[in-house]
């Protein structure tokens, strides 16, 4: 399979309309993109509406579907750094209400993404299964999560590490912005998936 590599850019459309048009392209139906991506086709449905946000991990898993690199849904920052600036954030452009801030450096063998997430009011994250490893610590806020049989309200300082092939996903249900930290294991973002 080869993948289809794209300069990181801006989106210039929404992320729907960027799968709908990539799933017409390759000839697939909404019931294929499931088939490939292990994702429902009434999730796709949503997405493509733009009724619905996929999460970064439903990203990767359309993107391999899809056969395109991440980048082709998003921005991902690529300083060449080891050392973050808290002046100038490596800021994930993508079409999300949702905030992302890369905090891991550009390894050529990543092994894990660190990402900083402000996520408004409101914003349930759609659920998702995937291969590796979840930790989240909620810096500020409050974020209601679930993690296979675990349900629980996590408030600053409160955190969760589990196996990520548990359906797992995480809600605002309040009226403040949350801020969580991500660690995830394996990278979604490694050198080797970027375009360069």
């Amino acid at each position: 399979m080869q993948i289809l590599s794209t300069r990181a850019k801006k989106p210039s459309m929404p992320i729907g309309e960027q799968i709908r048009k990539r799933r017409k392209d390759m000839g697939l139906t909404l019931q294929q993109l499931a088939d490939r991506s292990g994702l429902s086709a009434p999730f796709i449905s949503q997405a493509e509406r733009n009724l619905s946000v996929p999460s970064l991990v439903s990203l990767l898993a359309l993107a391999e579907a899809l056969e395109v690199d991440i980048s082709f849904f998003m921005q991902v920052p690529n300083t060449g750094t080891i050392v973050h600036r808290a002046a100038k954030p490596n800021i994930i452009e993508v079409d999300s209400p949702v905030q992302y801030i890369d905090l891991a450096s550009d390894l050529d063998d990543r092994k894990l993404d660190i990402i900083l997430m402000r996520i408004p009011p409101g914003h349930a994250f759609p659920v998702d299964t995937r291969n590796g490893e979840h930790f989240r610590y909620v810096l500020s806020g409050e974020l209601y999560a679930t993690a296979g049989n675990t349900r629980t309200t996590l408030k600053a300082g409160d955190s969760m590490h589990f196996d990520a092939r548990m359906k797992h996903t995480v809600e605002n249900r309040t009226d403040q912005e949350a801020v969580l930290l991500y660690v995830g294991t394996p990278s979604v973002f490694k050198k080797a998936q970027r375009a360069k």
